[in-house]
């Protein structure tokens, strides 16, 4: 990394550290993350987002190795893990079985786990520095449309989110969410 790198991550390196939720650029929007290790962190991502643990969260990586402590890749067939691999990096999450020790924060009130390898530059060297993934939902108040520049974010969080300055990646729409067992859509990207 250059020094102008060094000095963009390092605030927002020592807020996942310690706890904390941050904003950062994806493929179409920025996206709210923090550590998905730290109970404290997302409980506090769930309530800045106001967000029911019940429907789950994203992981973000970096490459599927960050991935596999958290999804039971053993009962992946080689067909569904090519499909999955033949999309990343990209903008489409794959809903996977979650392994029995992934907190159900996470998972929400699923057995599942929706997880995506992001082609965003940012994202990559983020979840490369940090070591793992995050977690990935997007960054707005329930209601409110997804922000997708630093000046949106700031409106609807204020100075309490650090963000990741950058440029969203110029999709239009969320990522594609699709089940790794059946193949199945389940939401549009």
């Amino acid at each position: 990394m250059n020094p102008e790198q060094i000095s963009l991550f390092a605030p927002i390196m020592t807020a996942l550290q310690n706890q904390q939720v941050i904003a950062y650029p994806t493929e179409a929007v920025f996206g709210l993350g923090c550590d998905p290790d730290s109970e404290y962190a997302v409980k506090t991502l769930l309530a800045l987002k106001q967000r029911p643990w019940e429907k789950g969260l994203i992981l973000i990586a970096a490459d599927y190795t960050q991935l596999t402590p958290y999804i039971d890749d053993n009962v992946l067939s080689e067909r569904q893990r090519a499909m999955m691999f033949a999309s990343w990096p990209g903008p489409v999450t794959w809903v996977v079985p979650a392994k029995q020790q992934t907190p159900r924060l996470l998972t929400g009130r699923f057995d599942s786990l929706a997880v995506r390898v992001s082609a965003h530059p940012l994202v990559q060297q983020l979840c490369r520095q940090f070591g793992k993934p995050l977690v990935s939902t997007s960054a707005n108040l329930s209601g409110q449309s997804p922000c997708r520049t630093v000046i949106e974010v700031r409106q609807q969080f204020g100075d309490t989110v650090p963000v990741l300055a950058g440029d969203v990646g110029g999709r239009l729409n969320p990522s594609e969410i699709r089940d790794v067992l059946t193949g199945q859509l389940i939401r549009q990207g």
